[in-house]
């Protein structure tokens, strides 16, 4: 990873998931690489981009989930215990839509009080983008094909499942935009 800020990310994700959660660290990992391939699109902000894609899961960790709801608990871990960039904390913290999830779970009012949406669309899509390209093992798949598994893995009436139809379409259209601007970009 290029960039000391994106080098920092990857020790503390390592160091969170790779030992107790390795199958999560694989994801973390490919969430990462997804973001180096469509970084071009984002211009001075790609180092937060692919800083924020290898920590997105970092609440997973056993020992930081405190609430049980992964992206208010690494954000809460970043923030309190690194102290790093706010738009950094603030992209784990809303990273593929948290904000529906947290209204499944009664976090919504605590989720947006501590950590507002991000304004950057092009970020948030680009997260979204890379979260949703991504399996549960780190490989390369299509959003929906990832959209179908996290379904099947959690179950359609679950609390994943309920909030993971409400976010499709949204997760889709972001995929869309980023699509776009990976087409637009020169070769």
């Amino acid at each position: 990873m290029n960039g000391a800020m994106a080098k920092w990310a990857c020790t503390v994700a390592e160091a969170e998931l790779s030992e107790l959660l390795p199958r999560r660290w694989a994801h973390s990992q490919g969430v990462a690489q997804r973001a180096a391939e469509v970084a071009g699109v984002l211009g001075d902000d790609a180092e937060l981009l692919i800083s924020a894609a290898v920590l997105h899961d970092v609440g997973y960790a056993p020992r930081l989930a405190l609430t049980g709801f992964h992206p208010l608990d690494g954000a809460r871990f970043l923030r309190d215990i690194h102290a790093v960039d706010e738009r950094l904390v603030r992209l784990v913290a809303n990273h593929s839509f948290a904000l529906l999830e947290a209204e499944e779970r009664g976090l919504r009012d605590v989720l947006e009080a501590e950590f507002p949406l991000l304004g950057d669309q092009r970020l948030v899509d680009a997260l979204v983008y890379c979260d949703m390209a991504t399996t549960p093992d780190g490989e390369v798949t299509s959003v929906e094909a990832r959209l179908a598994e996290i379904t099947a893995r959690y179950g359609a009436d679950s609390l994943v499942g309920r909030f993971i139809r409400r976010a499709a379409p949204e997760i889709v259209a972001a995929a869309g935009r980023v699509d776009a601007a990976l087409a637009a970009q020169p070769r």
